[in-house]
This record gives C-alpha cells, sequence and structure tokens, in this order.
C-alpha cells in the first residue's frame, strides 16, 4: 500500500495554494536617448545592465488576492573607449512591469511571502523576457535575451537588506 496523501492521487504533486488569475503589461518604455546617430556611432556591442525588482500588494484587506509586480529596467550603453574607462552615451532604456493578479487558496502564513516574491514572479518572467525581446528588436537592436532569475536569491538578499536596515534603524 503507497502513502498518496503527500503526492495526491496517482503520483500527482499537490496543487500550489495560489492561481494566477490574469497577468498584464502595467507598463513598458523604451527610449533611444540619443536619436538615429546612436546607429552609426556604435562602434561596438552595448554593455547592458539589469535591475530587477518585485512587488507584492493585497488588492482587497478582507480577501487573498494580490497583485505582484515585476519590474525590469535594462539600459545598454556604449563600451568604454578605454579599458576601465567611462561607459559612453546610453544606447537604449527598456523598462517594463509586467504583474500578475493572485488569489492565494490558505496557504500556511509562512508560504504567504514566498509565493508572492518567488513563486508567481518565477512564472511570469518568461512573458517579461520576451516582451523586453520583442521591443529591443523593434526599437533597431538586437533583442536583449534575459537569463533565468534565481528569484529566491533575490528575495533572501532583500530579506537581509530589509533586516540590517531595521538593525541599524534601532541601534
Amino acid at each position: 500500500m503507497s502513502d498518496s496523501s503527500q503526492t495526491g492521487a496517482q503520483g500527482v504533486p499537490p496543487a500550489l495554494p495560489l492561481a494566477i488569475n490574469l497577468q498584464y503589461t502595467k507598463d513598458l518604455s523604451f527610449e533611444v536617448p540619443a536619436g538615429p546617430e546612436i546607429f552609426t556611432a556604435l562602434q561596438a556591442a552595448p554593455q547592458i545592465s539589469v535591475n530587477i525588482d518585485v512587488q507584492a500588494n493585497r488588492l482587497q484587506n478582507d480577501q487573498s488576492v494580490f497583485e505582484v509586480a515585476l519590474t525590469i529596467k535594462t539600459e545598454a550603453s556604449e563600451a568604454p573607449a578605454t579599458e576601465g574607462g567611462p561607459a559612453g552615451r546610453k544606447v537604449f532604456i527598456a523598462e517594463l512591469t509586467y504583474a500578475a493578479v493572485v488569489s492565494l487558496n490558505n496557504p500556511p502564513p509562512e508560504l504567504v511571502e514566498p509565493l508572492l516574491l518567488v513563486e508567481v514572479p518565477r512564472l511570469i518572467f518568461p512573458y517579461a523576457r520576451n516582451i523586453l525581446g520583442d521591443v529591443t528588436r523593434d526599437g533597431g537592436f538586437p533583442p536583449v535575451v534575459l537569463q533565468p532569475i534565481d528569484f529566491v536569491a533575490l528575495w533572501q538578499a532583500r530579506r537581509n537588506e530589509f533586516a540590517q536596515t531595521e538593525a541599524v534603524g534601532h541601534a
């Protein structure tokens, strides 16, 4: 006799205690600050920096419905003229906030934060990555292809930052 209470019927893992009700592009911006001359002046592949942030907000106080927003900002700059020199002009700036409205189905309290700040971003990231790739390609540049993000490490880093800020504030 096997114990199926952990894995559900016929070896199927239990469902996550969350449902993604909808996902959408909340904000999208693409700009080429230097205008058309950047296309002729660009001598080498630009240097690209990426910043990622995740926010979760309860939509209604009496319900477990949340908006989770994944914000990705990419900036491409001309490569430095000399090794270790300052970066050149901005080539492009792309900012995307991709969001999901999710319902939590009575998860244990200790799982609420990781579900909202790790699992939901992990589920919606491929859509955001695709949008940024399309936008940069449609903007006349090679598409930005973001590598997978370790949302667990991002969440843990933010928790550590918050803990340090709290410790300093109470010192």
